[in-house]
C-alpha cells in the first residue's frame, strides 16, 4: 500500500529515476498556517550530497504546492506536494536490468509484479521519504499547535554509541554533518563513515527520536496502540531492521520491582519516577517523554564485486555503481522525525472524538 493514516492520512507516489516524487495529504485540518520555509528546511535535512558522509547526488529537493493551500493556511483541501528529480544516473543501473543486487528488492519486487524498474530501484528506493518529510513537516506544524516537541539524533554508528538522550542537549543535533548531539563521539562516528566509504563499504547505525510534551490518552487499545503504530511507521522506512521503545530488549534484565514506574504527585499533575515505559503504557501516552531507537542495516549498495544470479538463475557477479551513502542514519534523522510526527498527527485528531 501506499497510503498511511486514519484521519491524518497521505499518500506518496513516484520513483527514484521518474520525473518527480510527491505526496497527497488528506484530513489536515483547514486554517494551518503552512510555512513553506520550514517545510523546505526539513527537506534540506533530508536531501542527498550535503556533506562528504552522503551519497553525492545532487537534488535540490524544492516542492511545489499544487493544492490544498490558499493564502498561506490549509483548506481542508486534500494538500498535494510535488518535488521534481533533477540528477538522475539512470545508465548507473542499466547492468542490472536482468541481475538481482544482495539485499535489495530487486528479486521480490520482480517476483511479485512481473515488472520491476530497475533505475536506482524505482519505488522502492529510499527517495520515496523526501515525500513523507514533506508531509511529516506539515504534521510537525499542527503539533506545534499543541506544543508537541519531537526531536532524533543519531545514537549509534557500528559499535560507537552516544551517552543517553537524558545527558544530551539535543539543540546540538544539528551542529555537525553526521546529526549527534555529543561532539567527541560525532568525531569518532565521521572518521569511521568517512573511512567506511573509502573502503568501499557501508555502515549501520541506530537513529533514538525523543517526544516531548506529548499530552495524556494518544493511542487506541488493542491493536491501534501508539508504540505498534510508532513501529509500524518506523519499519515501513528503507534500511530499517530493528525498533525498541522504552526500555526495550534491556529490560527484560530487570525485574518488576526494578522496572515499574510509580506514580507521583508533582503540584497537581500525575506523573512517574523512572519512564521505562518509554512515556506509553497500555498502547496509550502518560504524558512522560516518548523514546524509541529506530536501528538501520549497512546501505545494501556497496562498491565491491558481489556473488548474485540473473533472472535466469544464473550465477553472475555484481558490481555496484552509481551514487549511494556509506551509512544511512545522518539523513534518516528527519525522516524517523516525519513519521514520529504522522503518527502523532493522525492520534491527535482522532483523540479528540474519544470522549465527549
Amino acid at each position: 500500500m501506499n497510503s498511511y493514516g486514519t484521519l491524518f492520512k497521505i499518500s506518496t507516489f513516484g520513483e527514484s529515476h521518474g520525473p518527480a516524487i510527491g505526496v497527497i495529504i488528506d484530513g489536515c485540518p483547514a486554517g494551518l498556517q503552512i510555512d513553506e520555509v520550514f517545510i523546505q528546511s526539513e527537506l534540506s535535512r533530508r536531501k542527498p550530497g550535503q556533506s562528504k558522509i552522503t551519497t553525492q547526488r545532487k537534488e535540490d529537493d524544492t516542492f511545489k504546492v499544487l493544492s490544498g493551500v490558499f493564502e498561506g493556511q490549509s483548506t481542508g483541501a486534500p494538500i498535494a506536494l510535488v518535488i521534481e528529480n533533477q540528477d538522475q544516473r539512470s545508465k548507473d543501473y542499466s547492468h542490472i536490468q536482468n541481475t538481482f543486487r544482495p539485499s535489495h528488492a530487486d528479486y521480490t519486487y520482480e517476483t511479485k509484479y512481473g515488472v520491476r524498474d530497475y533505475r536506482g530501484g524505482g519505488r522502492s528506493s529510499a527517495r520515496e521519504t523526501a515525500a513523507r518529510v514533506a508531509a511529516g513537516a506539515i504534521a510537525k506544524l499542527l503539533l506545534k499547535k499543541s506544543g508537541i516537541d519531537i526531536n532524533a539524533f543519531v545514537s549509534q554508528v557500528g559499535d560507537l554509541k552516544s551517552p543517553p538522550y537524558t545527558q544530551l542537549d539535543l539543540s546540538k543535533t544539528e551542529d555537525n554533518i553526521v546529526r549527534c548531539p555529543d561532539s567527541a563521539t560525532a568525531e569518532k562516528m565521521i572518521a569511521l563513515i568517512d573511512q567506511v566509504r573509502l573502503d568501499r563499504d557501508t555502515i549501520g547505525g541506530v537513529v533514538t527520536c525523543v517526544i516531548k510534551n506529548s499530552p495524556v490518552g494518544l493511542g487506541e487499545p488493542v491493536f491501534d496502540k501508539l508504540h505498534a503504530e510508532l513501529g509500524k511507521a518506523m519499519l515501513s522506512i528503507n534500511a530499517v531492521k530493528g525498533f525498541e521503545y522504552g526500555s526495550g530488549f534491556a529490560g527484560v534484565e530487570l525485574r518488576g520491582s526494578q522496572h515499574n514506574d510509580e506514580f507521583v504527585n508533582e503540584g497537581g499533575r500525575i506523573r512517574t519516577k523512572t519512564n521505562h515505559s518509554g512515556g506509553i503504557q497500555g498502547g496509550i501516552s502518560n504524558g512522560e517523554d516518548i523514546y524509541f531507537n529506530v536501528a538501520f542495516k549497512p546501505v545494501a549498495t556497496i562498491m565491491q564485486d558481489q556473488q548474485s544470479v540473473d533472472k535466469e538463475g544464473n550465477e553472475t557477479t555484481v558490481s555496484g555503481k552509481g551514487r549511494h551513502d556509506p551509512c544511512v542514519v545522518p539523513r534518516a534523522v528527519p525522516i524517523v522525525e516525519a513519521m514520529a510526527a504522522l503518527v502523532l498527527a493522525d492520534f491527535l485528531l482522532r483523540s479528540k472524538v474519544s470522549k465527549i
